[in-house]
C-alpha cells in the first residue's frame, strides 16, 4: 500500500468517529481529503453519502453513490444507500432498482427487503391515486358527523359542545361549518398535562378542531400580511393586513418535538394579544410528537387567530407525511381518516407571510425566476378546483417549499435533489425590486440555531434543538419589536436598500434554547418503516 493510500485510510478513520459523534461538517472534511488522497476508494464516497443523509442532502448523497460505483460497480452498500437517498426525496422507482441489484446477491438482506418493500406499496399507491386523479377529490372534512361520533368512555377531561351546519360558498358549494364550545384556556391546559402524560384526546373532539381550523385557514391569504402595532407609523389601508400585538416571534421547524415547542413557548413567552407568533412551516414528521404539535398548534389557532400564523411546510404535504412517520403516527394514535382531515386542512396552511410589510418570510426560499412579486405569490391559488391538496412538482408553490440558499452567487441544482439553490445576488435583486428589506426562511439545519446569510439579507431560523436526537444543534427563533430610537422624519423609504438600516422601524432580535429532556422514545417511534434511522 503506498503511503498516500495509507494516510487517506487514516483520514477515513478520523471522518468515520466524526460520523459516531455527529459531527457532520468535520466527518465531510474528512472523507473528502480522504477521497483526494486516493480517488479510487469507493468506501471513502459511499461513508461520505452516508453523512449527506444525515444532514439530509439527498442529492449529493446520489452523486457520492454513483461515484463509488464508478470506482467500483460490485459495491453493494453504495447501492443501498442510493437507494436510501432516492426514497428520502421520494424517487422510489429509482429506489427500488438499486434494491432489486442488492437482492439478487443478498436475497434475505432484511433491511434491504424492508426498503424494497416500502418501494412497492408507495409506487402501487401512486398508482392507484394517479388513476383518480381527474375525478374531483371528495372533502373529508364534508363527510364527518361531528355530532354524531361518539366521545370515548374512557374520556376523564373537559367536554365540547361541538355542532356542525351546512352553508353555501361563493361558489355554490356546500361545506359544513363547525362550532366548538367550551374550548377556552382551561382545556388548552388540561390537553397540555394530558398530552404529557401520553394521552390523546377523544377522536371528535381531534376531528372538530382540525375542521374549526381548516375553516379559518381558508380565510387567509396565500402569503399572509401580518404587523405588530408602531406608535410612529401610519397604518397603510389594507383590508387584508392583520395588524395587532407588541412583538411577533418567527419560530422555525419544530418536526413533532413537543417538549422543545412547550420550552420554547415557556422560555420566550405564550401566545397572547400582545404576543404574535408565526410558525414557519415543518410542526411534523420525524419527531414522535407531532400529532401532539399540531393540535396544540391548531387549538391555540383557534382561540388567538390573529395572534398565531402558520406558514406550510414541505413535510405539511402527504408524501413526505408517508415516508417521515407523521402518517403512521396519526393512525397509531388516532385514524387513518383523521391523518385524511390533517391533510386537508394542510392545503390550507399559507405559504408565505409579509411582516412589518417589509420582511418575506416562507419555508423554503425564493425563485428559479427573477421576476417573481410578491403580488404573484399572494395570488397562488391553494384550492385548485379538483380539491386536491398537494403542492405541485414544480413552480412558486413547489419552490416556496423546497429552495435553499447557497453562498455563491447565481443558482445551482439542489443538494437535496428537489428544487434548487440561489445565490445572494438571487436574494439582493428580490428585495431590491419588491422593496424588502430581509428574506426569513427555515427548512435546514443551523448549530446556532438562527443564521445570518447572504451578506445580512436573509436569516435562517431553525426551532427544533438537537434535531432527531442526533444532531447537537441548537434551536432558535427572531423576534421583532418596535424600534424606539426610529425616526419618521429621517425615514426616506429606501431603508430597504441597505441590509441594515440604522433608523429601521423594526428592532429584529435572535433567541436561542438547548433541547428539553423528554420520554424515551425515538423519532419516527411509530414509522412502520423506520426510514432514516
Amino acid at each position: 500500500m503506498t503511503q498516500g493510500k495509507e494516510e487517506a485510510i487514516k483520514v477515513k478513520d478520523e471522518g468515520n468517529q466524526y460520523l459516531k459523534e455527529h459531527k457532520f461538517e468535520e466527518a465531510i472534511k474528512s472523507y473528502t481529503k480522504a477521497i483526494e488522497l486516493d480517488p479510487t476508494n469507493a468506501v471513502f464516497y459511499s461513508n461520505r453519502a452516508q453523512v449527506h443523509i444525515k444532514m439530509e442532502n439527498y442529492g449529493l448523497a446520489i452523486q457520492d453513490c454513483d461515484s463509488a460505483l464508478a470506482v467500483n460497480p460490485n459495491f453493494l452498500k453504495a447501492y443501498y444507500r442510493k437507494g436510501v437517498a432516492q426514497m428520502a426525496i421520494l424517487q422510489h422507482k429509482k429506489a427500488q432498482q438499486n434494491f432489486q441489484i442488492i437482492l439478487k446477491r443478498l436475497p434475505n438482506d432484511a433491511l434491504t427487503l424492508e426498503n424494497y418493500k416500502q418501494c412497492t406499496n408507495y409506487l402501487k399507491r401512486q398508482a392507484f391515486e394517479k388513476a383518480i386523479a381527474g375525478e374531483d377529490q371528495v372533502s373529508i372534512l364534508n363527510t364527518i358527523d361531528y355530532e354524531g361520533v361518539q366521545v370515548e368512555k374512557s374520556w376523564e377531561g373537559p367536554e365540547l359542545k361541538i355542532t356542525a351546519t351546512k352553508v353555501k360558498d361563493e361558489n355554490k358549494k356546500e361545506n359544513v361549518v363547525v362550532n366548538i364550545e367550551g374550548l377556552d384556556q382551561s382545556y388548552l391546559k388540561y390537553m397540555i398535562n394530558l398530552f404529557k402524560k401520553g394521552g390523546k384526546l377523544p377522536k371528535k373532539h381531534v376531528f372538530a378542531i382540525i375542521s374549526k381550523v381548516h375553516e379559518i385557514l381558508k380565510q387567509e391569504q396565500t402569503m399572509t400580511e401580518v404587523s405588530i402595532n408602531h406608535s410612529k407609523l401610519k397604518t397603510p389601508e389594507n383590508k387584508d393586513e392583520i395588524i395587532g400585538g407588541s412583538k411577533l416571534t418567527v419560530v422555525g421547524d419544530t418536526h413533532g418535538q413537543f417538549y422543545d415547542v412547550l420550552n420554547l413557548f415557556k422560555k420566550f413567552g405564550y401566545v397572547s394579544k400582545d404576543h404574535v407568533y408565526l410558525f414557519n412551516g415543518d410542526f411534523v414528521d420525524r419527531g414522535s410528537w407531532s400529532c401532539e404539535v399540531a393540535l396544540y398548534l391548531y387549538v391555540l389557532k383557534i382561540l388567538y387567530p390573529h395572534s398565531i400564523f402558520i406558514n406550510r411546510g414541505n413535510h405539511e404535504t402527504s408524501d413526505m407525511n408517508k415516508t417521515y412517520g407523521f402518517t403512521d403516527e396519526c393512525e397509531a394514535k388516532y385514524s387513518k381518516k383523521i391523518f385524511d382531515a390533517f391533510t386537508e386542512s394542510f392545503g390550507a396552511l399559507p405559504l408565505a407571510t409579509l411582516i412589518n410589510r417589509e420582511y418575506l418570510c416562507m419555508h423554503g426560499g425564493l425563485f428559479s425566476n427573477d421576476k417573481v412579486t410578491l403580488q404573484d405569490i399572494k395570488s397562488l391559488n391553494r384550492f385548485p378546483k379538483n380539491g386536491s391538496t398537494q403542492p405541485p412538482k414544480e413552480g412558486l408553490a413547489m419552490e416556496l417549499l423546497w429552495t435553499d440558499p447557497q453562498e455563491e452567487s447565481g443558482r445551482s441544482p439542489s443538494k437535496r435533489g428537489i428544487g434548487m439553490q440561489f445565490g445572494p445576488d438571487i436574494t439582493e435583486r428580490f428585495c431590491l425590486s419588491n422593496k424588502v428589506r430581509k428574506v426569513l426562511r427555515s427548512h435546514e439545519v443551523r448549530m446556532s440555531g438562527v443564521e445570518e446569510e447572504q451578506k445580512g439579507r436573509l436569516i435562517t431560523v431553525f426551532s427544533a434543538p438537537d434535531y432527531c436526537d442526533s444532531t447537537g444543534n441548537l434551536g432558535g427563533v427572531v423576534h421583532f419589536t418596535e424600534n424606539e430610537a426610529y425616526d419618521p422624519e429621517k425615514d426616506d423609504g429606501e431603508g430597504y436598500r441597505k441590509v441594515d438600516d440604522d433608523n429601521c422601524p423594526w428592532t429584529l432580535t435572535k433567541e436561542t434554547f438547548e433541547a428539553s429532556p423528554h420520554p424515551d422514545i425515538k423519532p419516527m417511534a411509530y414509522s412502520k418503516g423506520g426510514f432514516g434511522f
